[in-house]
């Protein structure tokens, strides 16, 4: 996958849009890292029509990080229309649309994965979202509904009517959250129904899988989500890897801990050291995960009140020190 639409893209990696998780700060550490394309969090277009605050800052985009993509959701096309007329002016270079977030509050309001009952207004949606723009519109979805209702590829083939550049394709459905395994056959079907990109996402932890991926299925991209938590250096790994073919190491705990803190800075920065210490409390776990001694780390972590208490810890494990101690 070179490009989506006249945006062109470095390699075939793309971040994949997580609530909570793929702010601004996320984002660079990921493009940093030689991810292709990054994806912001989900935007509601109706909080973007009413100008809340913290849509606005949702949408914000630093020069560092493009390509960028913006993906949106909700339910009636005129004001996703407009939503991404917005973001278009905001200066995204990709506008996403969301049909593949599985969470309850979405669905009950016919978001996200329950878009993918109504193939009709789907379509309708995105053909309406494309004329609105200049800039590349892509979507995500899931398999389907349920197990009795995949149709990833009907719902692939009217979005290419419609005008899509790409889609990204989860092979898990709406009912299975992110529970069992996913379905790459699908991401497969969908590849050979259309002539637009096709990005595979699910079960991608390791550079071996995604290489698997991209080899079983014939996508174009993979999209990486959970397994960049705390590991944004999946992102250059899989873009060596596809590249030479050789595997390369991974990062050291000294490398992780200076990401880590470095990471810290940047939600500082962004959002004030009060929201950024808590919020980065789940991020370190992430960045520890599978080291010995990682359960103490986390207690640890969860006890963090600023900055040094997070480097102190660093410092403990580093120097075979830890123990759980509250501040």
């Amino acid at each position: 996958m070179n490009a989506i639409g006249r945006v062109k893209i470095e390699n075939p990696t793309v971040l994949a849009p997580m609530a909570g998780v793929t702010d601004l700060a996320f984002r660079l550490l990921a493009k940093e890292m030689g991810c292709g394309l990054v994806v912001s969090e989900m935007v509601s277009a109706k909080g973007l029509l009413y100008e809340n605050c913290r849509t606005k800052d949702l949408i914000r985009i630093d020069q560092r990080e493009r390509p960028t993509a913006v993906q949106l959701f909700g339910s009636v096309p005129a004001e996703l229309a407009e939503a991404a007329r917005r973001v278009a002016a905001s200066g995204a270079d990709i506008i996403d649309f969301n049909m593949g977030c599985p969470t309850h509050k979405i669905v009950r309001n016919g978001e996200g994965s329950a878009l993918l009952r109504f193939p009709a207004l789907a379509e309708t949606i995105l053909r309406e979202m494309v004329n609105a723009v200049d800039v590349p519109v892509t979507v995500k979805i899931r398999a389907g509904w349920d197990e009795d209702s995949i149709n990833a590829v009907e719902i692939a083939q009217r979005a290419e009517q419609a005008g899509v550049s790409a889609i990204a394709v989860h092979g898990r459905t709406r009912e299975q959250f992110y529970s069992g395994n996913a379905d790459w056959g699908i991401i497969r079907r969908v590849k050979q129904a259309v002539t637009i990109p096709v990005i595979g996402n699910g079960d991608v932890r390791t550079v071996q899988d995604a290489e698997r991926l991209l080899a079983e299925t014939g996508c174009d991209g993979v999209m990486v989500g959970r397994a960049a938590c705390g590991n944004v250096w999946i992102f250059r790994q899989i873009a060596g890897y596809l590249r030479t073919g050789a595997l390369p190491p991974p990062p050291s705990f000294a490398e992780r801990a200076k990401t880590l803190l470095r990471h810290l800075d940047m939600l500082t920065e962004l959002k004030g050291e009060h929201i950024a210490i808590r919020e980065m409390r789940r991020h370190a776990v992430c960045y520890v995960k599978g080291f010995p001694k990682s359960a103490e780390l986390r207690t640890r972590f969860n006890q963090s009140m600023k900055r040094d208490d997070f480097q102190q810890i660093l410092d403990d494990y580093g120097k075979g020190e830890l123990a759980c101690q509250p501040f």
